[in-house]
């Protein structure tokens, strides 16, 4: 190579610059108001002092804005700037050896040695003046000083001083400046991309009598589930169900006169994926359902499944969409040895691919001009991710703040591709994350890992498919302890309603799966009824949303507590206006008590302890003032505390 394409007098190496997601092939994510934290491998030969800065600004515009990145040992730099709104951002990182920091560095040590410095101080007068240039009088002024041989002893002294030690931060000497190479992306959603509480129910089983319930019985039930805390409320798909092979009681092969069916086998002489099942009602009722509930702050999120029942439209009009077999017949879906009689799977390898990816993305288009601003979409990984990524980018293009929740339950690579590929959240592994050393390193693995920036989960303690053996023929107390689990450890938390409301623990023997599902029938509930359960719901999610330590999934810190029955966190805002602890006991049979302590670094508590604690669950009241403090939960009463932390009068 040419010498002349060499940058030979930039020293200084720019690397692991993160978030960057695969190579900046896929942007970060954050929310309004979050914080970027950039970081990146800094270092330049010898033993110049290097700096660095952050540059970033929004897309589109053309000025850059600069914040300082700090050294934190082994060659690591962090910096760090706030969303401030809802705009997409770019930044990247500049640094260089800053020759005045280091003159001054070993100016200090050789005066603190009682060397002479004169020379020294001729050289500190040539780079103020080219920090100066034309501009800084105040530096030009203060190298003249430092050529004064007559002020050889006040210069020497000032050098040494706090003031003059502020004036070289403030004015680094740069040069040969090196910026990485690439413009990086960060993607700004909206907030409830981040924090969320969903309510799952079947609309068929709303009506209060046993019969069909329609949109209608689902808004009588809206203020119930307002009244709860959630603000996004999921029905599991609204459309036309299939009457070829149509399942029947607990997934029976053949239905019974009268079955309902399962809403995910989608389609029939009725209408498809864009059509409304006429036994909930007609698009104006759920048009009135969204306008309803978005009066008591609730969204209501459409499953989006990509299937068809045998006798859906798409099969008579785009029989190449689907699977042939050799016998002229369809392929329909399998997971040995579980078969699916009753739903056609899209075979994405057809020939009219092209065709097929614009129907879809109608689909997705038509029901968000019918005011969906959320979908829950239904094993997305058993789609290509290529056309995940192109669908949603197409939706964003014309409505940015729709939301997609992937219900992708499957390999961990999978998952977090979708999540790169644009959706804005994902179920997770937390359905079967129970002990301490599980939840502790899961946690740890989504907060601390690489999938921080990209990767949202939302905790599901259930779902129509998945009663976990930890819920299987267990009391209420598990079911409280998962969740308080869900809603305090991620931000973004759901649970598949009234079963799990009313502890519904009755599985398929050897399976984790509910008998007597409610994917094949209706179901009755008493939703006049409330429990222990319902009143804790309520609590819980009241103080989700008037703290905002638990609007964060990326805040938490883990404490030290003498016991493995016991796990207990800290989640906190980082001016610590909001402190919240959490402590519970996954015995769901016995007390267990022990000694937890607090995180006193993190929380700036000096040596003199006291801290203020209010139980949110139950109104109480402690002092904390020692380094371990006594805990103990009876799970028959409440397993966990939630408290609110005020720290006073400390002493650092």
């Amino acid at each position: 190579m040419s010498l002349e394409k060499i940058p030979g007098q930039i020293r200084v190496m720019i690397e692991n610059v993160q978030p960057e997601v695969d190579g900046g092939r896929y942007p970060a994510k954050r929310t309004t108001g979050e914080r970027v934290d950039v970081t990146a491998d800094i270092f330049a030969d010898g033993h110049d002092h290097v700096r660095a800065e952050v540059l970033y600004k929004k897309v589109g515009t053309k000025e850059w804005s600069r914040v300082p990145m700090v050294e934190q040992g082994n060659d690591s730099w962090r910096g760090s700037f706030y969303t401030t709104d809802k705009s997409d951002y770019v930044f990247t990182v500049e640094a260089w050896v800053d020759h005045l920091e280091t003159w001054h560095d070993g100016i200090k040590k050789k005066a603190l040695a009682m060397l002479n410095v004169k020379l020294e101080l001729l050289e500190g007068a040539i780079l103020l003046e080219r920090v100066a240039g034309k501009k800084e009088k105040e530096l030009i002024q203060l190298a003249t000083k430092f050529r004064d041989d007559k002020r050889y002893l006040e210069n020497v002294e000032y050098v040494q001083s706090a003031e003059f030690n502020e004036l070289v931060h403030n004015h680094p000497l740069r040069e040969f400046e090196n910026r990485y190479k690439k413009e990086l992306v960060v993607v700004v959603e909206t907030s409830k991309a981040l924090f969320s509480t969903w309510y799952e129910l079947f609309p068929r089983s709303a009506a209060a009598d046993g019969k069909h319930g329609t949109f209608k019985d689902v808004i009588k039930l809206l203020p119930r589930v307002s009244a709860m805390g959630f603000d996004v409320l999921y029905l599991p798909p609204i459309h036309p169900i299939g009457k070829v092979n149509r399942k029947g009681k607990n997934n029976n092969v053949k239905a019974k006169e009268g079955e309902p069916g399962s809403p995910w086998a989608i389609g029939s002489d009725e209408g498809g994926h864009k059509a409304i099942h006429t036994e909930l009602g007609t698009l104006d009722d759920y048009k009135k359902l969204i306008a309803e509930a978005k009066k008591l702050g609730v969204d209501i999120a459409l499953d989006l499944a990509f299937q068809c029942a045998p006798d859906h439209p798409y099969v008579k009009e785009h029989p190449g969409w689907f699977k042939q077999r050799p016998d002229g017949s369809i392929q329909y879906a399998e997971n040995p040895p579980k078969k699916y009689q009753d739903i056609y799977p899209f075979n994405f390898e057809c020939e009219d691919w092209q065709g097929l990816w614009n129907e879809l993305k109608s689909v997705i288009l038509y029901w968000v001009e019918q005011g969906v601003t959320i979908f829950r979409v239904d094993n997305p990984h058993t789609k290509p991710i290529p056309f995940w990524e192109w669908a949603i980018a197409e939706v964003h293009k014309q409505y940015p703040d729709v939301i997609f929740l992937s219900e992708a339950f499957t390999r961990p690579r999978i998952m977090a591709s979708l999540a790169k590929s644009g959706f804005t959240q994902s179920y997770t592994y937390f359905t079967w994350r129970v002990s301490k050393q599980e939840l502790i390193g899961y946690m740890n693995e989504l907060v601390y890992g690489p999938s921080r920036n990209y990767f949202r989960p939302n905790f599901w303690p259930n779902t129509p498919d998945i009663l976990p053996y930890h819920l299987q023929h267990q009391g209420e107390n598990m079911f409280i302890i998962r969740l308080a689990l869900a809603a305090t450890l991620s931000s973004s938390y759901g649970i598949y309603g009234p079963p799990y409301e009313f502890y519904d623990n009755n599985p398929v023997p050897g399976k984790e799966e509910y008998m007597d599902s409610e994917k094949y029938e209706i179901k009755e509930f008493n939703w006049r009824r409330t429990n222990r359960m319902t009143d804790i719901i309520s609590i819980i999610n009241k103080a989700r949303k008037e703290h905002k330590a638990l609007q964060s999934t990326w805040n938490i810190q883990f404490c030290s507590i003498e016991n493995d029955a016991l796990l207990a966190y800290i989640k906190y805002t980082d001016d610590l206006s909001s402190i919240i602890l959490v402590i519970v006991n996954l015995d769901q049979h016995n007390k267990q008590h022990g000694y937890v302590q607090l995180p006193k670094y993190l929380l700036n508590i000096g040596d003199h302890i006291n801290v203020k604690l209010h139980d949110l669950m139950t109104d109480e009241h402690h002092t904390w003032t020692q380094d371990w403090n006594f805990v103990e939960l009876n799970p028959h009463k409440i397993p966990f505390h939630l408290f609110k932390l005020n720290i006073h009068e400390s002493h650092m």
